[in-house]
């Protein structure tokens, strides 16, 4: 099981990317769309996608599915926070540059993203899964990291 995940999630690390949950990212036909509109903060949220592919060694489409599900949820995670690594704080310093000086900023953040909301889940035909994860600005204020607007 953790072969499986790690092969999905080293596979598409490269492919997640900052999304919002208005448009599906999956096609009728199950296939992942070729376009998909971007972006990564709105008025109250931060949002980022995960992408996770099955394992298709694996017989039962359940354990491909819940595998895929897991691998994008880790996929998701990173690219919210490689997104927030970005952000400026207010100040002018960046969540990264904090992140370095600070521990429990770091541990701070780290909690945060890992109960980001799952806000959209889709399957692909070949049992891969794509998320959205969406994190409170609201949320990360108390938590102490005001982002500039």
């Amino acid at each position: 099981m953790k072969k499986a995940l790690f092969i999905a999630f080293a596979a598409l690390m490269a492919v997640g990317c900052s999304s919002s949950p208005d448009k599906g990212t999956v096609s009728k036909t199950g296939e992942i769309e070729k376009e998909w509109v971007e972006e990564g903060v709105t008025k109250n949220y931060v949002f980022a996608r995960g992408i996770g592919a099955a394992d298709q060694t694996l017989e039962n489409k359940t354990q491909r599915m819940a595998t895929s599900r897991n691998a994008s949820i880790v996929n998701g995670q990173y690219n919210m926070l490689s997104f927030i690594k970005g952000v400026n704080l207010e100040g002018g310093i960046t969540v990264e540059k904090a992140i370095e000086t600070d521990s429990v900023l770091a541990t701070k953040i780290d909690a945060l993203i890992k109960g980001a909301q799952v806000v959209r889940t889709e399957w692909t035909s070949d049992d891969g899964c794509v998320i959205v994860l969406r994190l409170s600005k609201k949320v990360l204020k108390e938590a102490g990291i005001k982002l500039a607007e």
